[in-house]
């Protein structure tokens, strides 16, 4: 942390040599990099006498290479507009927090508002991002490592074979918990502190459950007229947030035996809320990501009756955390089949085929990954087959149940998945036996048979055909 009781000085430069001695050519002590804070401790030639307490190691520095550093409360309004400067300059991140820091210390206490440590988590967010980055290279690991001397932290993950950095967010919280904070520095401040890729996926599912209904807390803290007063954009990123997180939060809830229609019915909500007409191109993602999420606990928003059939669908549980479907009928006292899992069963989901030989069901083992239960007739007795929304290990994705074909041995399918960082959609037609698709198109308008076919009550739920 910066003290001032010494002469101060911030690398402005990247990388600086500390050398033994006033001279080009005197041999290399360490490798500064932009941020770093020195201690001064004279001046020779064109060079400064430094001390470096993060290192600790002591030496010289060009003059040009370092900016003197004054924290007296007169140099407050200087140290606010470079620190205004660097919060928009991309690539300067770990220098503009040293310059926040600086002026935290110069500022007095009365004077201090929201702005440092909004820009403080900005700025920290940003690096974070950059240094996520494939081929990053060693300078954005250098100030990674810079800012930790002003208590800056960061987590790291490991997602598809790639490590996510992600800032800890405690100057966001700073500023949610601020009555003078604005409408558009708390709405920064929630999606930052609610991102879905910095939750651990290390977490057990009731921590992880408690982190969701936390980050819905938080994403809620941004309501009535302040968030009226946002811009579309921050109103656009907020439902999508808030979907996401509500979507989760459906799903948590049926697993953990709670009602979870109201969660449900809110993910869709803020969903249909997005104005797209003022969505951003660098807002798409998550808007496809958003609508998946939604997508995968939609069923929790009916009422968990199945519609009356020949075939009937029942649920009971097996062994701890476990529900075990059960097909029945009229005419047999015995299950016709019987399959059991982790997830979420969504009875409401139940289609039969006209030819009453095939039962289709939703079934949730994933917070964003829903899949379709297929129990089929056979010659030998009743089997399940398990479609995924994609052939990949689970993780973002539905597929759903979208219409028969009478007389043949098709269905309508709609899946999507995020495959390979990107969301990708797709409507299918799929044959029983096989168990294959025989036509698919990226719209439902493309296959005759959707236009013949689609299931209406499938067309009028679906977020499919957003």
């Amino acid at each position: 942390m910066i003290t001032t009781a010494l002469a101060l000085a911030i690398v402005v430069q990247d990388p600086v040599a500390l050398r033994a001695a006033p001279s080009s050519h005197a041999p290399q002590q360490a490798v500064l990099t932009q941020g770093d804070l020195l201690e001064v401790r004279g001046e020779r030639l064109d060079y400064v006498q430094v001390y470096d307490h993060r290192r600790e190691r002591a030496g010289y520095v060009r003059a040009t290479q370092v900016r003197p550093l004054e924290l007296a409360e007169a140099q407050a309004p200087q140290l606010l507009a470079v620190m205004r400067f660097l919060r928009d300059t991309p690539g300067a991140e770990s220098l503009g927090i040293a310059y926040v820091a600086a002026y935290l210390k110069a500022a007095p206490a009365a004077q201090i508002g929201a702005e440092p440590f909004d820009t403080l988590g900005v700025l920290a967010e940003r690096l974070a991002r950059r240094a996520s980055m494939r081929g990053a290279g060693e300078t954005v690991a250098a100030h990674v490592e810079s800012v930790g001397q002003y208590g800056v932290k960061f987590s790291s993950y490991e997602r598809e074979g790639s490590i996510q950095l992600c800032y800890d967010g405690e100057a966001f919280l700073r500023v949610l918990m601020m009555a003078s904070a604005s409408a558009e520095q708390k709405a920064r401040a929630a999606l930052a502190l609610t991102r879905n890729d910095c939750v651990d996926p290390a977490l057990r599912p009731n921590e992880l459950a408690a982190q969701d209904r936390m980050r819905a807390i938080l994403l809620d803290r941004v309501d009535g007229a302040p968030f009226a007063q946002l811009p579309e954009t921050l109103k656009n990123r907020l439902h999508l947030r808030r979907a996401g997180v509500w979507s989760a939060v459906a799903f948590e809830r049926s697993r953990a035996g709670e009602a979870p229609a109201s969660a449900a019915q809110r993910a869709i909500d803020e969903l249909a809320a997005v104005n797209k007409g003022e969505l951003a191109d660098d807002d798409q993602g998550e808007y496809a990501e958003a609508a998946v999420r939604v997508g995968a606990s939609r069923w929790a928003a009916l009422p968990g009756v199945p519609p009356q059939s020949r075939l009937s669908v029942n649920t009971q549980p097996g062994e701890p955390g476990q529900t075990c479907v059960l097909l029945g009928d009229a005419q047999h006292k015995e299950a016709l089949a019987r399959r059991c899992t982790w997830g979420a069963v969504w009875i409401a989901s139940a289609r039969v085929s006209p030819d009453g030989k095939t039962l289709a069901l939703a079934v949730q083992p994933l917070a964003g990954w829903t899949e379709l239960w297929l129990f089929r007739q056979q010659a030998q007795g009743w089997d399940v087959t398990v479609l995924p929304p994609a052939a990949s290990e689970p993780g973002l994705g539905y597929v759903e149940f979208a219409g028969w074909v009478p007389r043949s041995t098709k269905m309508l399918l709609a899946r999507e998945a995020r495959v390979e960082g990107r969301v990708r959609r797709s409507f299918e037609v799929f044959n029983l036996e096989t168990l294959a698709t025989e036509k698919q198109a990226s719209m439902p308008q493309l296959l005759v048979l959707f236009g013949q076919w689609q299931d209406a009550l499938w067309k009028s739920q679906t977020v499919s055909l957003r």
